[in-house]
């Protein structure tokens, strides 16, 4: 069983062509004994543990790559495979896509309190199961997670810029010059224009004739292997997710109204929450409320926008609809705040409160100031400037944060 796991292994580690490092590498811990690598389907977690493989093992002998649905390691079991392998001789193991396999997190406790000497390097997508799973392992493992491609990273791996990532004070405080910076050594527009449509997957690398078309099918594999085997749902309630994902991908931006969808998607309220967080949880769609507490303001979010622009642009081409321009806008600058940790919340008058108390308006080169006019700590994050100056901030730059 295990020359059949190293051909595999051999098989995957050679396919892999990509050398360079998504941000988050030289981040992790590699010493810990146990990593989980979470994140959407398609944001590179395969790529990055490989590339780790390679650096650090450099051979099956010593770290061997298995997939939590492999029938190899359905039938023998996990946890079984995990012993067989370190008997062998073994070092450390990946478990790609973990969640896919039934009774994973009792299993990978049970291999991490016997091996202890071992490392145990695990990858799966942002489900529900999975980060339930997390409250049950936190003194176990250490969880990292892997978003999509900032704009940053996209003009690195496709066109080889190398641009230091920048904090959010930094660029309020500092824009014009690291604007300029930028803009004076490439056509930074026409690039952020791109990166909106087909820049946010790593698979960018592979072109982008069929860029949109993979999109669609990982929002499918999410809809129909990860939430359905980690929710349990029937059949019959996945359609009731594409279509709540529609009416969001055809809003500019969606502001839910709970009891409407309830009637019009045939469900209770207490199913409309629900679905909601299964999306988000997938990382197909990101939930944003007023700034504050109380129970009203945790449950039900004041917009929901989907996880990424590309998305946007994918699902609305499918349905043979336009995108909505001021969607895309609002969708990339709260998704790249959010990626790097940077607080982002509903403004009761502006677009958003970011880093706890910047009031910004997102808009387009001739956006007025009458929504932030008077208010300290204010600007505006301007689609289609290059180099801004004062309030107005070039909305790209919000792409160079991590």
């Amino acid at each position: 069983m295990l020359q059949e796991l190293f051909s595999i292994h051999q098989q995957i580690v050679g396919a892999m062509k990509s050398d360079k490092k998504r941000y988050l590498a030289p981040k992790m811990n590699w010493r810990e004994q146990c990593i989980c690598l979470r994140g959407p389907r398609g944001t590179g977690k395969t790529t990055l543990l490989l590339q780790h493989y390679k650096e650090t093992y450099g051979s099956p002998d010593r770290c061997l790559y298995i997939s939590g649905d492999n029938i190899h390691v359905v039938s023998n079991g996990l946890y079984q495979t995990v012993r067989d392998y370190f008997t062998y001789g073994g070092e450390a193991v990946i478990i790609d896509e973990i969640h896919k396999y039934p009774n994973w997190a009792q299993e990978l406790k049970n291999s991490i309190d016997t091996y202890k000497d071992k490392h145990i390097l695990v990858s799966g997508s942002s489900s529900l199961d999975l980060t339930k799973a997390a409250y049950d392992l936190s003194r176990r493992v250490v969880y990292y997670d892997l978003p999509g491609l900032s704009f940053r990273e996209y003009l690195f791996f496709r066109y080889g810029y190398e641009f230091p990532a920048r904090s959010f004070d930094d660029i309020v405080s500092g824009h014009t010059a690291i604007a300029a910076d930028i803009a004076g050594k490439m056509p930074v527009l026409k690039h952020f224009d791109e990166y909106l449509r087909i820049g946010y997957y790593p698979y960018i690398l592979e072109g982008a004739e069929q860029y949109a078309q993979k999109v669609m099918s990982t929002v499918e594999k999410t809809l129909f292997e990860d939430i359905a085997v980690t929710a349990n749902l029937t059949q019959t309630k996945l359609p009731i997710l594409k279509k709540m994902l529609w009416l969001i991908a055809t809003s500019d931006p969606f502001v839910p109204n709970i009891a409407g969808m309830s009637r019009d998607l045939g469900i209770s309220k207490e199913y409309v929450y629900t679905y909601l967080e299964y999306l988000e949880r997938a990382g197909l769609i990101a939930t944003l409320r007023l700034d504050g507490s109380g129970a009203a303001l945790v449950r039900k979010p004041g917009k929901v926008y989907l996880e990424n622009p590309n998305l946007l642009y994918a699902l609305n081409g499918s349905l043979q609809k336009e995108t909505l321009v001021g969607g895309v806008r609002e969708t990339f600058f709260a998704n790249q705040l959010k990626n790097a940790g940077v607080k982002v919340s509903l403004h009761p008058t502006a677009d958003f409160l970011a880093n706890g108390h910047f009031t910004v308006e997102v808009g387009g080169p001739s956006k007025k100031e009458d929504q932030i006019k008077g208010i300290a700590d204010s600007f505006r994050a301007l689609d289609g400037i290059d180099i801004g100056a004062g309030d107005k901030i070039p909305l790209y730059l919000f792409g160079f944060l991590y």
